[in-house]
């Protein structure tokens, strides 16, 4: 046993030989090292690799064998400069603390996916002129065929910004104008859709808990609440400001308790609507009873809430999907396109609205 295990560690056909050299040929190995040991041509080696379709299966199981008997892994650089594209779509964002910001992004992954391309992220931490120049900036640095923005904030009418060569960009909720092509929701339709359903209740008005100021689809939102009540001839409430989250929901919702007037609140988003029950729960303000509230987003958890939430549901998946179609679009064309899709909402009914009582109604 000795002598054996000594004989094949010093004989050339060894197993450490013979690893190394199959290192030295993975490293070396070339399309037509594939191409020969699978008895096909470069070409199909190259569809293989770019996963084209119209590759018969048994061929194509050969080419991957012998690909991994090779070690060979196709230079996706070489092949994006061979294509003119990285298959990579770049994606700016303010941060990912607001669920609308990441049940986008999450949609547009999705999206790029399902049409063979990456997601680059770029998140920007201040939303500030010289911090979008900066994003912008280092996408000329990446590997990237488009951008997607998403920019709920005020930025992109105000800052002068210098794209990189060649890239098409598609903002999503935001207040760009025609200045680009622009996916959001339709935050109007579905803002009017939740007061005059509390209206329609029999409530005299309705209050709103807003989004912050700086947020374009805050900024929506109140506009529409406001209009809606001015054309039924009603009076509009003082305004009650949060910041999304649910902590300014509560805070909101103990001024809003001590306010007998407030029968029905719409909510600019399902967070803070969740505040908002708690803080009316602990006043012992019973919700729908007392006060109806109407939430904004739909998420996944405001069927639980307690009473469940009434809100408006919005289309995330449409909204990535229409961004990724709306860039892959614009390359193919290599043409930029302007102009606004609107990709509308629908309100959920639940437990959290009813009529007012008697001596509430007017």
């Amino acid at each position: 046993m000795d002598t054996a295990d000594s004989t094949s560690a010093s004989t050339p056909q060894g197993p450490a030989r013979t690893r190394k050299r199959g290192a030295r040929h993975a490293q070396s190995a070339s399309m037509a090292d594939v191409a020969r040991l699978a008895g096909v041509s470069s070409q199909t080696v190259s569809r293989v690799s770019n996963g084209y379709a119209g590759v018969n299966e048994e061929t194509r199981r050969q080419v991957l064998e012998a690909m991994r008997e090779l070690g060979y892994r196709p230079n996706s650089a070489a092949r994006a400069l061979k294509r003119g594209e990285f298959r990579t779509i770049g994606v700016i964002t303010f941060g990912l603390s607001s669920t609308g910001n990441v049940r986008t992004l999450e949609a547009i992954a999705t999206s790029a996916a399902q049409e063979g391309y990456a997601v680059t992220l770029l998140p920007v931490a201040v939303p500030t002129q010289d911090e979008v120049r900066g994003a912008f900036s280092r996408l000329g640095e990446l590997a990237v065929d488009a951008v997607i923005v998403i920019m709920e904030v005020h930025l992109l009418d105000a800052v002068t910004i210098s794209l990189p060569p060649h890239v098409q960009v598609v903002v999503a909720d935001s207040d760009a104008g025609d200045s680009y092509t622009v996916v959001d929701t339709d935050q109007a339709g579905g803002s009017r859709a939740a007061v005059r359903h509390l209206l329609d209740l029999g409530h005299r008005t309705v209050w709103h808990l807003a989004g912050p100021e700086e947020s374009f689809a805050a900024q929506r939102r109140t506009d529409a609440w406001r209009a809606e009540l001015v054309e039924a001839g009603r009076e509009a409430p003082p305004l009650v400001r949060g910041d999304w989250s649910a902590e300014s929901g509560y805070r909101a919702g103990l001024v809003l308790a001590d306010r007998p007037d407030c029968t029905a609140v719409f909510a600019a988003n399902d967070q803070m609507a969740l505040g908002l029950l708690r803080a009316l729960h602990e006043q012992g303000r019973y919700v729908p009873d007392d006060v109806s509230v109407i939430g904004f987003d739909d998420i996944p958890e405001s069927g639980s809430f307690l009473p469940p939430l009434t809100t408006v549901h919005q289309d995330f998946a449409e909204v990535g999907r229409r961004c990724v179609a709306g860039v892959l679009r614009q390359m193919h064309l290599d043409v930029p396109e302007r102009g606004t899709t609107l990709v509308p909402t629908r309100l959920v009914m639940r437990e959290s609205t009813a009529p007012p009582r008697m001596d509430q109604a007017h």
